[in-house]
């Protein structure tokens, strides 16, 4: 059983399906979150979009009517994604939405709506940074092939900089219930800043990929093998195959795919943080919407098979490719999250 943290952040084993949001710059181009990465537009081209960026269909709490169609209960946006854009009026850089048409601080707008619907909010921070100039960008995995001209790498200097917009993040915007770091490619290593955090914000819970082990891990499009996790751990999916952002001709997964993945991570005991990539102009693809309806659909018959439950796969007799079990009480639940091969599930 993995033993729960005992105080605030304790939110993290009663609301269990969330919804994660990768949205930018990137939406524009709609071809993947990390185009300057993968593809073969340049940096100059790239950092123009921040005059397009005007995203006048964005409505927070359109945003959570589609969340809470599908039974989420919290949500987890990127503030900075590794293009370096930011999402909120940050003192620390102009290379964010109020220098947009757009003008307004997103990042604000929707904690203030989720404080208003009773939505816990958290929030993503990437460490690599393909725009600021002392980011060590040396050609390794996330990175720009090296730094272009104009740029002073300086990794004390950068580190400084990340820890100032966490600080800037964790005291403007309410309370906070996730940190989500992102590829610590630098390898950066500091317990005084997730101490930084958990002081200003003691109910958020912080991941796996930030400067030390934080509290729970994060498996990324997939289910690690067993029938329960043995520390916290939160697995994050997005809704399409190929990229987190927006995009356009995106092959989205099947639902029968995401709702068995769903099934079988909170069986084990985990919490599910499935992503959404907005269009430019804010609004959700519809075929993310319809995907978000057949989940609720499925997750409201469902629910009472992992609120309150814990998982029990143990009493089955049997191999690991048996279904899983939770337990309530004297009430067992079977979750067949793949195809049985038996017609019965054997106890102990």
């Amino acid at each position: 059983m993995i033993n729960r943290f005992n105080d605030a952040r304790d939110w993290f084993f009663e609301k269990r399906l969330g919804l994660f949001i990768h949205w930018g710059l990137y939406s524009i181009p709609a071809w993947h979150e990390q185009v300057l990465w993968r593809g073969n537009m340049k940096r100059r081209e790239y950092e123009k979009l921040i005059h397009q960026f005007n995203p006048v269909g964005f409505d927070p709490d359109r945003w959570i009517d589609h969340m809470e169609e599908a039974g989420m209960e919290f949500m987890v946006v990127t503030t900075k994604h590794h293009d370096g854009f930011c999402l909120w009026n940050t003192a620390y850089t102009d290379y964010s939405v109020m220098n947009t048409p757009y003008g307004r601080d997103i990042i604000g707008m929707i904690a203030e709506a989720c404080r208003r619907r009773g939505i816990l909010f958290g929030i993503y921070y990437s460490i690599p940074d393909w725009h600021h100039p002392n980011y060590p960008n040396l050609g390794r995995h996330h990175e720009m092939f090296g730094p272009r001209p104009g740029d002073e790498p300086d990794q004390n200097k950068y580190v400084e900089y990340a820890v100032n917009q966490m600080r800037e993040l964790c005291t403007n915007y309410g309370p906070l219930c996730e940190i989500f770091w992102d590829v610590n490619v630098i390898e950066w290593r500091d317990p005084s800043v997730n101490a930084m955090i958990r002081k200003l914000q003691p109910a958020a819970v912080i991941n796996d990929r930030g400067p030390d082990d934080g509290d729970f891990g994060t498996p990324e499009r997939r289910v690690p093998e067993g029938r329960a996790f043995q520390r916290p751990t939160q697995a994050c999916q997005s809704v399409g195959r190929e990229s987190w952002g927006y995009k356009e001709d995106e092959d989205y997964y099947a639902r029968r795919h995401l709702i068995q993945s769903i099934d079988r991570v909170l069986a084990m005991g985990g919490s599910y943080l499935l992503n959404v990539g907005p269009k430019p102009d804010g609004t959700f693809p519809e075929p993310a919407v319809e995907t978000l309806r057949a989940i609720g659909r499925w997750y409201k018959q469902v629910r009472e098979a992992f609120d309150g439950a814990v998982p029990a796969s143990h009493l089955i007799h049997g191999d690991a490719e048996d279904p899983l079990v939770t337990r309530r009480g004297n009430t067992l639940y079977v979750h067949l999250h793949q195809p049985p091969q038996a017609n019965a599930v054997a106890l102990r």
